[in-house]
């Protein structure tokens, strides 16, 4: 390859998500901006797209640690702290990353980026503070001890599987190696402790209903299709699963249009954010038909954002995620994060019969534009050549996210919930 690609070439390989995002979000975010300053216009994008909008109070320190840890957890029970709500800052004392790529033994290449050659390892080190509390300190063993004889299994595509890697690194080191065992039942992955006879799965579904993008390793299609109304092909492997953990986002926005059929009718081109609605109608009927609330949770993560466009935080510019170090200061919202898909996830949940709770890491998340994995990582199963890691402007994948990082926050909101968490799911 040339070290100065074509126009076209620079096109084709870049991910199509970045068309789709334009496409999708552009006439909306244009609609907004029209009204509002460039300074106001952030705070009234940040509103617009907020699921949970919450007043920043912040609870003083007790001069008691102890006192001042149960005070977080009284407010996550009751539901008068929103975690949501916060502020990365570097942790004191230095106690991250909870893990490292040479202690967890189930890291994927793809997300081990100090291992790949990335030259800067801060981005392991941010800690996420809310304004109202605190998140509790990830504890493997209480964790593990809650999951006796239960399955959690997490369902989607592949920020799905890195958050699943990281839950398993979370837990592993508690675990003997004679205790815990990996294995794979295509679409599954699987992790148990024999100990708590109890097992963290990855179940691979990146549209959550039926598509031709559900072969556990071939999946990469040209023409992707979605089944709207069929979900019993992947459902009848969640059935009786304790805690199911749901996400999918970035497969749906690879274009504007996306081919789907309904029943018995022809494919036709939906329009991105009506076939999602869809989707996620046809996934809240089996779990307001299935889901037992006395026994099960259920949770659905909101998008995970993408930081492709360096002039999104930084005026002026013209690079990616690449070489990025820190976290963006102030309020700020991307445009690769449709607000259409978050209002759909909201109105799906809104209208169930049974409670599943909205994790909603997308804003937290926007902040971290340092946390992906850049050109330390790899494509259709191979690292980056140095001659490629040399044109981040093309080959930087700024969607997937480093280990240990930012998923590793989602997961500690995810032990807050079911550890400390309104009683009521």
């Amino acid at each position: 390859m040339s070290s100065s690609p074509t126009s076209g070439h620079r096109l084709l390989t870049l991910f199509p998500l970045a068309l789709a995002a334009f496409l999708l979000l552009g006439a909306s975010r244009l609609k907004i901006e029209s009204s509002c300053s460039k300074t106001s216009c952030k705070h009234v994008l940040q509103r617009v797209f907020s699921i949970t909008a919450m007043h920043k109070t912040k609870i003083k320190s007790s001069s008691d640690g102890v006192d001042y840890e149960l005070e977080s957890y009284d407010a996550l029970r009751n539901g008068s702290c929103n975690i949501f709500e916060g502020e990365w800052v570097l942790d004191e004392p230095d106690s991250r990353p909870l893990y490292t790529e040479e202690s967890c033994p189930y890291l994927t290449r793809q997300v081990t980026c100090l291992r790949n050659g990335r030259p800067d390892s801060l981005y392991q080190k941010w800690k996420w503070k809310p304004y109202a509390c605190q998140l509790p300190r990830f504890d493997a063993v209480k964790l593990l001890e809650s999951l006796r004889n239960k399955r959690l299994m997490l369902v989607g595509d592949s920020l799905q599987r890195t958050q699943w890697e990281s839950m398993v690194c979370l837990l592993e080191s508690a675990i003997p190696d004679s205790k815990k065992s990996m294995k794979k039942i295509p679409p599954r992955r699987i992790f148990t402790a024999e100990e708590f006879n109890a097992s963290v799965e990855f179940y691979w579904a990146p549209f959550l209903v039926e598509s031709n993008a559900d072969h556990a390793t071939k999946h990469r299609v040209q023409k992707r299709q979605v089944k709207l109304d069929s979900i019993y092909k992947h459902s009848k492997n969640w059935e009786g699963v304790d805690v199911l953990v749901f996400e999918s986002y970035v497969w749906w926005m690879n274009k504007p249009l996306i081919n789907a059929t309904i029943g018995s009718l022809g494919i036709k081109e939906y329009n991105v954010p009506d076939a999602y609605r869809q989707a996620l109608q046809t996934l809240g009927r089996w779990l307001d038909s299935t889901i037992n609330p006395l026994t099960q949770k259920v949770f659905f993560m909101s998008l995970s954002p993408t930081h492709i466009w360096s002039w999104e935080w930084r005026a002026g510019s013209n690079g990616s995620c690449f070489n990025e170090s820190s976290p963006i200061q102030g309020p700020y919202w991307g445009i690769g994060s449709s607000h259409q898909i978050m209002n759909a996830v909201r109105d799906a949940l809104h209208d169930l019969r049974i409670n599943v709770t909205l994790l909603n890491i997308t804003q937290l998340s926007e902040y971290r534009k340092d946390g992906h994995t850049s050109v330390y990582s790899e494509q259709r199963g191979k690292l980056l050549t140095s001659e490629q890691r040399s044109q981040p402007e093309i080959y930087s994948d700024c969607i997937h996210w480093c280990l240990p990082g930012v998923p590793d926050t989602w997961n500690e909101i995810l032990y807050a919930y079911l550890l400390y968490g309104p009683s009521r799911h």
